[in-house]
């Protein structure tokens, strides 16, 4: 029997997941739309912390002032009845057709300019709600055709754009972080930063780098045949894992949005592991993940809404499946004796002693001359049994 979430927990939610209708580009909605409120108060009801949102998730495009205004407080006051967290905002710059080549890269200047006025009304509003995460999503910045976009440009009009808003987040006292999340393909042909290491190259050109991170998401990831947990370990080691999304995705195709594990099961159950046991040679002494659990998935559109709070019910559940799981590996004598058999542990170890020089390894016959090259090519590491171990308790 799973439990019953709690605050504790940290599972937060978009609005545009539960929201989503399910109309997609071969189909019209087969849900009926609620109320932005409405879908605060049944979140908090199954036991999440959080949610999260676009702007436009909650405020149609193009409302005017007035109306904003009106229903940002009908949201705020929702929210706050319900107990939940805005723990990050983020802003829809890729639905309109203004945004078809871009936002912060688009060829035309203007849309540019409108594109930063729109992001940092919202950076506003984020600050306001509480909330310590900006994040950005360049879903339309990129192209279909090689062409028709500067990278050189636009990868410095991206720079611009997202030091401009870090800039502005200081300058107001914000204590607001943001995090890049990168994706391949899908609107765009090819989007720029398509994958983890590409936004941390970019992040390592920005003037205020300090307080730029990522959010990676597990289906963009593996959509580009990437393995997630190790885009979030490099991302943890950089000290730039600022949030995650949390999704399944079945191999390489279309970004698919399903629920947290339903998709590769062994690589949720070590994204978990890595998630609330941090590295095996350090543990929680070492790089930890603090921020929330944040579900970025949609529900199938075959589901009417009993589906769709039982798919959100489903996350959590198989979040705390896992973690359980995750927490008896960890500790199973037989694990710990499989990982130092395989030299997991060892490889926390300097390869350069303490205080050792290069001069010094040059002179330790022991390291080269005579070190047997052939005998050590014949150790056997094990890692096939420990992978075992591992799924013994995942399913056993």
């Amino acid at each position: 029997m799973v439990r019953k979430p709690t605050p504790e927990d940290r599972f937060s939610f978009g609005l545009w997941t539960v929201g989503w209708i399910g109309r997609d580009q071969f189909g019209d909605a087969s849900r009926k739309a609620l109320d932005p409120w409405e879908y605060a108060t049944k979140l908090a009801e199954l036991g999440a912390w959080g949610i999260t949102f676009h702007d436009d998730d909650v405020v149609p495009f193009g409302s005017d002032d007035a109306t904003r205004e009106e229903i940002l407080t009908t949201f705020k006051k929702a929210v706050d009845d319900a107990g939940l967290v805005v723990e990050m905002v983020t802003t829809n710059t890729f639905a309109h057709p203004v945004f078809k080549d871009g936002a912060f890269t688009s060829n035309d200047r203007w849309v540019r300019r409108f594109a930063l006025r729109k992001i940092l009304r919202n950076v506003d509003l984020a600050a306001e709600l509480g909330a310590e995460t900006f994040v950005m999503w360049g879903g339309r910045e990129g192209s279909e055709y090689d062409g028709v976009k500067d990278v050189n440009a636009a990868l410095d009009r991206y720079r611009e754009g997202i030091d401009s808003v870090a800039g502005y987040i200081k300058d107001k006292g914000y204590g607001l972080r943001i995090a890049l999340e990168p994706k391949p393909n899908e609107p765009r042909g090819d989007i720029l930063l398509p994958t983890v290491g590409h936004a941390l190259g970019f992040i390592a050109q920005l003037e205020h780098g300090d307080i730029v991170g990522l959010n990676p998401e597990t289906g963009h990831e593996q959509m580009a045949g990437l393995n997630y947990t190790h885009g979030l370990a490099q991302a943890l080691w950089s000290g730039k894992l600022f949030h995650i999304d949390l999704n399944g995705q079945r191999s390489i195709k279309y970004d698919q949005d399903l629920v947290f594990g339903h998709g590769d099961l062994l690589s949720a159950f070590f994204t978990v592991d890595l998630l609330e046991n941090g590295f095996p040679g350090a543990g929680t002494d070492g790089p930890m993940y603090t921020g929330p659990r944040h579900f970025d998935y949609k529900p199938s559109r075959t589901e009417g809404y009993g589906g769709v709070w039982d798919s959100a019910r489903a996350n959590m559940d198989m979040y705390l499946m896992l973690a359980e799981k995750a927490a008896a590996y960890r500790a199973d004598p037989a694990v710990q004796e499989a990982m130092v058999a395989s030299g997991v542990l060892e490889l926390s170890e300097p390869t350069l002693a303490v205080g050792e020089s290069l001069a010094d390894l040059l002179a330790d016959r022991a390291s080269f001359e005579d070190f047997d090259a052939d005998a050590a090519g014949e150790r056997e590491f094990g890692f096939v049994q420990l992978n075992q171990l591992a799924i013994q308790h995942l399913i056993g």
